[in-house]
C-alpha cells in the first residue's frame, strides 16, 4: 500500500481537505444570502407578478446572465483587483471566496427564481385575498412553499462550488484542487491526484445525498 501511496503526505491532505470545506461552507452561505434576494427580485419584477418592473427585471437578468456566462477560471483572474480590495489578498482560502460567491450567486438566483415559479398561483392569490402585503406574501407563502426547491437548488450549487474550489487551485487558493495541481499534475504524482479526486467525489456524494434527503423531508405536497 505504501508503494502505491508513497507520495501522499496525510497531514497536507488533511489541511487541504479542511481548506476546501471552509471555502465551500463560507461561499455557500454567502451565495445563499445573495442568491435568494436576487432570485426573489427576478421573480417578483417579471411580467404579471406582484411587483412588475420590466426595466428592473431586464437589468437584473442581464447582470445575472453576464456573470453566469464568464468561465470561472477567467472570473478568478478578472476579479483579482476587486478581491484584493475586499479581503487584502488574492491567494489562499480568503482570496478564493469573493470569486466563488460572484460565480455561484447568479447561478443560484436562477434556481431560486425557478423554484418560486413552481409555487401554485392559487396559493399566492389566497394569501393576497387575506390582505397580506407583498412582504408577507414572499415570507409567508412564496419562500415556505418553495423551500424544497430552494434546498434542491442549494444542493446543486454546493456541488458546483466543489468544482469551483478545485479550479481556484489554479491561482493558489489552497484546498484539494491546489494540491492536485501542484503535486498531482505538475510533479506527476498520480497517487496524490487519485486521492484528491476520490475525496472530492466522496464530498459531492455526501452533499447530494444530504441535500436530497433534506428536500424530501421538507416537501409536504
Amino acid at each position: 500500500m505504501s508503494g502505491w501511496l508513497g507520495n501522499i503526505v496525510w497531514g497536507d491532505m488533511l489541511t487541504a481537505s479542511r481548506e476546501t470545506l471552509v471555502m465551500l461552507g463560507v461561499s455557500l452561505i454567502l451565495t445563499i444570502l445573495v442568491g435568494v434576494p436576487l432570485g426573489v427580485l427576478l421573480f417578483l419584477t417579471d411580467r404579471g407578478q406582484l411587483a412588475e418592473r420590466r426595466w428592473l427585471n431586464r437589468t437584473a437578468g442581464i447582470i445575472v446572465n453576464v456573470l453566469r456566462s464568464i468561465p470561472f477560471v477567467i472570473l478568478l483572474i478578472v476579479m483579482i483587483p476587486l478581491t484584493l480590495r475586499l479581503v487584502g489578498t488574492s491567494l489562499g482560502v480568503a482570496g478564493a471566496i469573493p470569486p466563488l460567491v460572484v460565480g455561484a450567486a447568479p447561478f443560484y438566483a436562477r434556481l431560486v427564481e425557478q423554484a418560486l415559479r413552481e409555487v401554485p398561483r392559487g396559493t399566492i392569490e389566497a394569501v393576497q385575498a387575506m390582505g397580506a402585503t407583498k412582504w408577507q406574501v414572499v415570507t409567508k407563502a412564496l419562500l415556505p412553499e418553495a423551500l424544497p426547491g430552494l434546498v434542491a437548488g442549494a444542493t446543486v450549487t454546493a456541488v458546483a462550488l466543489v468544482s469551483f474550489t478545485a479550479m481556484a487551485g489554479v491561482v493558489g487558493a489552497g484546498g484539494l484542487g491546489d494540491l492536485a495541481i501542484r503535486y498531482g499534475y505538475q510533479r506527476f504524482q498520480t497517487d496524490v491526484m487519485l486521492v484528491t479526486v476520490a475525496l472530492m467525489v466522496a464530498l459531492v456524494q455526501l452533499l447530494q445525498y444530504g441535500g436530497d434527503w433534506l428536500a424530501r423531508r421538507l416537501d409536504h405536497r
